[in-house]
């Protein structure tokens, strides 16, 4: 009668461990693709890059790309997945401390802040305005609609930032609070693209750079234009509303 030995287990924990490395790797190589696609999507816009250029800056087999992200769509969206959602949650909590302030002028400040900072934070921080570029061409491309990234990632906390400027400004129409969101989101994209025209314009007084000083100018400037700036009508419409 024959007895089978039970199959030796040494190779299969060798297996087990031999596949350590080859995970280190493939996330290594996920990681320099995104690196890759990144600095070439700001630099030629989605159309304007090839899966062939992302496999070639990354050092990967072509295939790889499709691999991990399936598509160049594919890949575009996940570079907005791993950079949007710290600058959403900053905005959120920026703006959630805006939401208990008392007084209007600090509140209509911290509404401010909460969009312009975190963007901010992330060009001082990264030294690399890659990312800002690319959101600069992504807002200016006529097949943004198409893709639709601005509206799944953006678009609800911009919601919400327009619906806290419209409790901080009662008086105003939803058509000047939407036109101030844009006035601030155009300003903030502007200075993260910025590659060393202000610098270079000011002799240097002037570096995005500059967290804090940059900041407190541009907010400053932005509180003002939200306070005080109403189109001709709106004014006239407001100074009969006060002798009524």
């Amino acid at each position: 009668m024959n007895v089978s030995n039970p199959a030796p287990r040494a190779p299969r924990a060798k297996s087990r461990a031999a596949s350590m490395p080859a995970e280190k790797a493939g996330a290594a190589a996920r990681r320099r693709i995104l690196d890759a696609a990144e600095t070439l999507f700001a630099e030629n816009g989605f159309d304007g890059t090839s899966v062939r250029q992302i496999a070639i800056a990354a050092n990967v087999p072509l295939a790889l790309v499709n691999y991990h992200f399936g598509s160049k769509e594919g890949l575009y969206r996940e570079v907005f997945a791993l950079r949007a959602p710290m600058i959403i949650d900053q905005r959120v909590a920026g703006l959630t401390l805006a939401d208990m302030e008392t007084d209007p002028d600090r509140k209509l400040e911290l509404i401010i802040k909460a969009l312009l900072v975190p963007n901010l934070h992330m060009r001082a921080s990264d030294k690399n305005p890659a990312y800002a570029r690319i959101l600069a061409r992504e807002v200016s491309d006529p097949k943004s609609n198409e893709r639709g990234v601005m509206a799944e990632f953006f678009d609800p906390v911009a919601q919400r930032i327009i619906e806290a400027l419209r409790t901080v400004l009662p008086d105003r129409s939803l058509e000047e609070l939407h036109w101030g969101y844009q006035v601030m989101l155009g300003s903030m994209v502007y200075i993260m693209a910025d590659i060393g025209r202000i610098e270079r314009l000011s002799g240097g007084l002037c570096r995005p750079e500059d967290e804090k000083a940059t900041s407190e100018h541009v907010v400053a400037l932005l509180h003002a234009a939200l306070k005080y700036s109403r189109p001709p009508q709106a004014r006239a419409e407001g100074r009969a509303d006060e002798v009524s």
